[in-house]
């Protein structure tokens, strides 16, 4: 069982390291350090704020500066907690240096936070924070139905931020669903990728999965994924997803990903578009591990959101790949 990820400074930013796959302790994570690299290094781009409750969970906001246009709620992967998991978004920059609350100041970030669990693969095994449990990371298909009971408990408090937030933008009676972005690393875009199955809306103004693979892959229908959870509030629509179709779906993976391999990634690319999803874009880089690529990930990101969901740039084929190795 692999244990905690690290975080190390490279090349000005952060990326996600895996030396030592059994530690079943996190490394301690200097918050003061990375506030006042936030505010100092790179000007007050974000105002961190504390903890606070969303729809019975932890979250961590980070408020917009300029007039609120959009949200983007942004699931952090296993081990991981969102502070900590916001301030390394923080540091994740493009090439002009740029976070993604400085390239989007109009836009309000919601980092939830996952609940505790206990890892049921080994009779003493640690807990730690994981939107659902899984037994073996080398094989994610072993004893998979132990992940469905977390994931049958997270994904309607997403879909209840998702909506509480399309309703803020909008209103009650007509909620804004294409000014709300769902993102996700590791395994919170697994998560991400099943509240995106059982949402019933008509879009979402994007989804972005990175360094992610989707739990079930063996289903061969939405249907059939809906059916492994089992949650009320389903769309009524025979399986044909709505949410899905109309979506606009960026999947960032690296290579050299020593985790989630990036033919996870790939397999959540193909599922996706035979499920009916209409634009699904992947971009996959020859480095970075089980992290975010900087800067030419930020940069394929920044250029997604303003081109998706902003309306800005030219519009390029649907399900384009870039950089693709497969």
């Amino acid at each position: 069982m692999p244990g905690f990820n690290f975080l190390k400074k490279i090349s000005g930013g952060l990326r996600r390291s895996n030396q030592d796959f059994r530690s079943p302790e996190p490394a301690v994570v200097d918050n003061t350090t990375y506030e006042q690299d936030i505010t100092g290094q790179l000007g007050t781009l974000v105002e961190m704020h504390p903890e606070s409750t969303m729809e019975g969970i932890q979250v961590i906001t980070i408020e917009p500066k300029a007039p609120h246009t959009h949200t983007v709620v942004f699931l952090h992967g296993r081990g991981d907690n969102a502070r900590d998991f916001s301030f390394a978004v923080g540091r994740w920059q493009d090439s002009q240096g740029r976070n993604l609350a400085a390239a989007f100041p109009s836009f309000k970030f919601i980092f939830p936070q996952a609940p505790m669990r206990k890892c049921a693969a080994t009779a003493d095994g640690p807990t730690w924070p994981q939107w659902f449990d899984v037994w073996n990371t080398r094989d994610f298909t072993d004893h998979e139905e132990l992940q469905a009971e977390g994931l049958r408990e997270m994904v309607p408090v997403i879909r209840r931020i998702l909506a509480s937030e399309a309703a803020s933008l909008g209103s009650e009676t007509l909620p804004s669903w294409g000014k709300v972005i769902l993102a996700g690393i590791s395994m919170g875009g697994a998560t991400s990728v099943h509240t995106l199955f059982n949402l019933d809306a008509p879009k979402l103004g994007a989804f972005m999965g990175f360094s992610c693979r989707l739990p079930f892959p063996r289903c061969q229908a939405v249907l059939e994924l809906r059916e492994v959870l089992k949650l009320d509030e389903v769309p009524r629509d025979g399986g044909q997803s709505q949410v899905l179709a109309n979506t606009p779906i960026l999947l960032e993976h690296c290579v050299d990903d020593p985790l989630v391999l990036v033919e996870g990634g790939r397999g959540l690319r193909d599922k996706l578009r035979a499920l009916g999803a209409q634009n699904v874009e992947w971009k996959e880089y020859p480095a970075g591990g089980h992290w975010f690529n900087s800067p030419h990930g930020m940069d394929d990101a920044v250029e997604f959101i303003n081109r998706h969901v902003l309306g800005k740039g030219q519009q390029q084929a649907l399900g384009e790949d870039a950089m693709d190795q497969s």
